[in-house]
């Protein structure tokens, strides 16, 4: 046997690695302050920036339970511990750890080069102080480093631990909300039980908690987590336990707060990503959001990055987890297409007072589609809509108004006078029944001494028999351009259909709204208000060509008074 052992030992430059360059930024570096916090069981935390002239500093202040002499030694100064497999996973609160990795307190390095701690361990009047170099630190040269301490006693009911970050390398002014708002999208354990407040210069501090993640970008649409994952097609087995909330917005993001972050018992896990989707449509200028994905850190394989700024996707065993942010994410796209689409009609109808939906709802299939398209294309963005847009809609709604109204412009005047009010009522089946009644007495006046009922009476006053027109023909003033008269059988077909059209009018249309609810005809769809307009365009026809059967008969009694005149014996 031998004396000799192998030993592992590490250099000054391995804390600069995953310190010094990992943690280059302030709020990263705070971040591994407050989950310290969190761990400890405190109930508040409070970061004080100060730039007021004299040194540049940063205070991060909590009230948990402090440390000891020998936990100090033994887990804030030891590098790379894993308090979980120690069995230390939870708090004596029964807050679950942050962190496994031991590294965070490496972060420190990464903003100053000066650490002075003050920890005062529950119920004990123990009070530690000691000082973190990193000069110091660069010339042990792998050999352990001793910082420099002092313990005394204090107030057994003070307890927490204050760190103080010295020499900073930062040179600007510090950006007291920005840090804020940072430090929210980095945690999702801010509550009543654990508050976090930044302050600058002692000023009015802010609280640091959710609603700070999308401070003013203004939601739109929300989809909340797991009511919706139940509406994913997805068999991931983790689904139900996904909390959280992805929103769109009115306006488009700044690229910075785009995607969906995912978090990991109340800390980072991976920042606001996509998760692999194409981002070449505008939607992902819409999307943000957040979703708690507690059960990773239950994994015993650590599926987290260092910086915590990713989780491992390479690794299989969460795999079906993209896949089911993917599916999440493509559900939410085709909803927010919808929802976009219906709150676009919303904007124009507040813009232009007209409802769009109703608007499109009552025009003919045949032109629909293309009235859509036009307004569509006179306006694609709602947030970037000008008056002069909007005025060239209100044009197009002119030309081609709701179809009962553009339907209002063609239908016989005598039918506008006897329907106005119902039919600017929309009240579709009293419009025509009152037309129809209109039709059927105009012509029983013209047919004197008439008693059948208005189906017989109609087939009494029109149709042509054996060429001979009856008591109303409907096409005696019509000519050929040339002066020619018309083939007869065409003359008669006109005669005969005016007949036929007049006795369908009275039964298919007049006697079933007589003898039947509307409510029932309207529900059924057995004759709807679409229908009811159809008959009075069909009643409109009729009119006009009593019309010119009306004028025919009264040229025809005009002639046979003056041919009387003529013949009598005194002329």
């Amino acid at each position: 046997m031998t004396d000799r052992q192998l030993k592992m030992s590490f250099e000054p430059q391995t804390i600069e690695h995953l310190g010094v360059n990992m943690y280059s930024q302030i709020p990263s570096a705070i971040a591994e302050l407050i989950a310290n916090a969190y761990d400890a069981d405190a109930d508040e935390v409070q970061v004080k920036l100060y730039d007021d002239g004299q040194e540049k500093r940063i205070e991060v202040i909590d009230n948990g339970i402090g440390m000891d002499f020998d936990e100090i030694n033994n887990k804030f100064l030891r590098i790379g511990r894993n308090r979980r497999e120690e069995g230390a996973a939870l708090s004596p609160n029964g807050r679950k750890a942050t962190g496994k990795k031991g590294l965070g307190k490496l972060a420190l390095f990464g903003i100053g080069d000066l650490i002075e701690v003050i920890t005062i361990k529950e119920n004990s009047g123990d009070r530690t102080e000691f000082t973190l170099n990193w000069s110091d630190l660069k010339d042990t040269k792998g050999k352990d480093y001793t910082p420099s301490f002092d313990t005394k006693k204090c107030d057994k009911n003070k307890k927490g631990t204050t760190i103080f970050l010295k020499k900073l390398r930062r040179k600007s002014t510090f950006d007291k909300e920005g840090l804020a708002v940072s430090l929210s999208k980095l945690f999702n354990c801010f509550s009543a039980k654990f508050k976090c407040y930044v302050s600058l210069n002692d000023d009015e501090p802010i609280e640091v908690n959710n609603e700070l993640k999308f401070k003013n970008i203004g939601e739109q649409f929300k989809w909340v987590f797991p009511d919706f994952s139940s509406t994913v097609v997805s068999e991931y087995a983790h689904k139900a336990e996904i909390t959280g909330e992805i929103i769109s917005t009115e306006k488009p993001l700044k690229p910075g707060l785009r995607g969906i972050a995912l978090f990991a018992n109340g800390r980072l896990a991976n920042t606001s990503d996509f998760f692999g989707l194409p981002e070449s449509s505008h939607v992902f200028s819409y999307l943000a959001g957040w979703l708690n994905i507690n059960f990773i850190d239950n994994i015993e394989e650590d599926l987290i990055s260092t910086n915590r700024q990713s989780l491992r996707w390479d690794l299989p065993i969460i795999d079906d987890l993209k896949k089911f942010l993917i599916a999440a994410l493509r559900q939410v796209i085709a909803e927010w297409r919808i929802k976009r689409k219906e709150a676009k009609k919303d904007a124009i109808s507040s813009q232009t007072d007209i409802d769009t939906g109703k608007w499109f709802s009552t025009l003919p299939d045949d032109i629909k589609s293309d009235v859509q398209k036009i307004v569509d294309s006179i306006v694609t963005d709602v947030e970037t809509a000008t008056e002069g847009q909007m005025d060239v809609i209100r044009m197009v709604h002119k030309l081609v108004p709701e179809y009962p109204y553009y339907h209002w412009r063609h239908v016989h005047p005598e039918i506008q006078e006897v329907s106005r009010q119902a039919y600017q009522n929309e009240d579709y089946y009293t419009a025509f029944q009152e037309a129809a009644k209109r039709y059927a007495n105009t012509v029983r006046q013209h047919l004197s001494g008439f008693t059948g009922d208005d189906h017989q009476m109609m087939g009494a006053a029109f149709g042509a028999e054996k060429g001979q027109n009856k008591y109303l023909p409907t096409t005696k003033k019509y000519k050929r351009p040339s002066g020619v008269v018309f083939n007869q059988k065409t003359l008669e077909n006109i005669e005969n259909g005016q007949r036929e059209l007049s006795q369908g009018i009275i039964r298919g249309c007049r006697n079933p709204l007589a003898h039947e609810e509307h409510t029932d005809l309207r529900v059924s769809g057995l004759f709807s208000e679409k229908d009811c307009l159809d008959a009075l365009s069909i009643l409109s026809h009729l009119f006009r060509r009593l019309d010119d059967a009306i004028e025919a008969h009264n040229n025809s009694q005009a002639a046979t008074r003056l041919l009387s005149h003529l013949t009598e014996p005194n002329v």
